[in-house]
């Protein structure tokens, strides 16, 4: 009886992909979650062509700049990476066989003929990054990674799961990414700062993307990143802080403050950060980037006395009521605008109050700007 269930499991084997899998129910159909093995992935599901229309596709045209990023974070962390499961679609007469005769029968072997047709429904550039992956290391094809299975004859039902499993996805802010990211030293660095400058501590959003009205926060923590990451010129996650690197950042943003007399009244409690938000243009996030992008360049031309540097940002005036400087850099209709056109416009009046020249882009964008008024 063995040796015939042995022959059995062979001939299945010639024609057929065999999965241990736990049988569920979801919206009265059946599922299937298996542990499907790196190796098989390219293999198991191919991408539907690129050429056809959108109405007959089951999932959108693959984002290849996407997938460096994947394949680096897969090679780059052979020991803590961590993907989500694949959900996918089959066409084709599947067999599940119970191991053993309980009530619920949950645990048993998925039988998928190899004639079958599987579509992803989500997890297509997981796949992707798993193909090249693979051939960078091999080994990978040892390790698993789990598939949710649903059957869709005639992939009927494919665009529909495509488009409920997105609609109901929401991705974390900035902020909380960079809370919880504990490989990217620049988020170490930065949290490290929301305690120990002083204007920061206890007054950065931690998690969310905005601040409300009535918000003791001043800034949110991708604020202090963005700026952080643009003084010490970091271009990429890989990028190393040093100690040295740690202890700049934080004497930097501690002399600035200095010569913003809002902020030395906020730490003196006689201002609340409301009402900073709501009058200055140096309460809002693109301040810190531009001030981030200048003193970059301040301190790499006087590295030695920087800090005296500083005190031209005393001249300033960041009231959101100064239209004469502000609108048309930070800000557009009175409002406080963020696109990287506005960050360096605010970034170039730093640089002329502190005497630093204009790159040709720079130079080109205040051309751009006077040209529009």
């Amino acid at each position: 009886m063995l040796e015939s269930s042995s022959r059995e499991l062979k001939e299945l084997e010639s024609f057929n992909y065999l999965f241990t899998a736990i049988r569920g129910i979801q919206a009265g159909r059946e599922y299937y979650v298996t542990m499907c093995p790196m190796r098989l992935i390219p293999k198991l599901f191919l991408f539907d062509e690129e050429e056809l229309p959108p109405e007959l596709r089951a999932q959108r045209v693959l984002n290849k700049a996407r997938i460096p990023q994947l394949i680096g974070y897969i090679i780059d962390n052979p020991k803590e990476y961590i993907f989500s499961s694949i959900t996918a679609s089959i066409d084709g007469r599947v067999e599940f066989r119970p191991i053993t005769e309980t009530a619920d029968n949950k645990i048993g072997l998925l039988i998928v003929p190899m004639t079958a047709k599987l579509i992803i429904n989500d997890g297509q550039h997981r796949r992707a990054a798993i193909e090249e992956a693979l051939k960078d290391n091999p080994d990978l094809g040892k390790e698993t990674i789990s598939v949710v299975f649903f059957l869709d004859a005639g992939l009927k039902r494919s665009q529909q799961m495509f488009a409920d499993l997105n609609k109901h996805a929401i991705k974390p802010t900035k902020s909380l990414g960079i809370l919880y990211d504990h490989r990217d030293a620049l988020s170490r660095l930065v949290l490290r700062l929301a305690q120990i400058v002083p204007v920061f501590k206890n007054r950065i959003e931690l998690e969310k993307t905005a601040i409300s009205n009535r918000s003791l926060k001043l800034f949110t923590l991708s604020n202090v990143y963005q700026g952080t990451k643009a003084l010490l010129g970091k271009k990429s996650q890989k990028d190393k802080v040093t100690q040295q690197e740690e202890d700049l950042v934080a004497q930097y943003w501690t002399e600035v403050t200095k010569y913003i007399p809002e902020w030395q009244i906020l730490m003196e409690n006689k201002a609340t950060s409301s009402e900073l938000r709501k009058g200055f243009v140096h309460a809002h996030g693109i301040a810190l980037q531009a001030l981030g992008i200048a003193g970059h360049v301040l301190i790499a031309k006087y590295p030695n006395n920087w800090k005296s540097k500083l005190q031209a940002l005393k001249k300033i005036d960041w009231s959101r009521s100064n239209s004469k400087l502000w609108e048309g850099r930070a800000m557009i209709g009175g409002r406080i605008n963020k696109s990287q056109m506005n960050v360096t416009l605010t970034t170039n009046a730093l640089k002329q109050v502190l005497g630093l020249e204009l790159s040709p882009e720079e130079n080109k964008a205040e051309r751009l700007m006077r040209r529009g008024r």
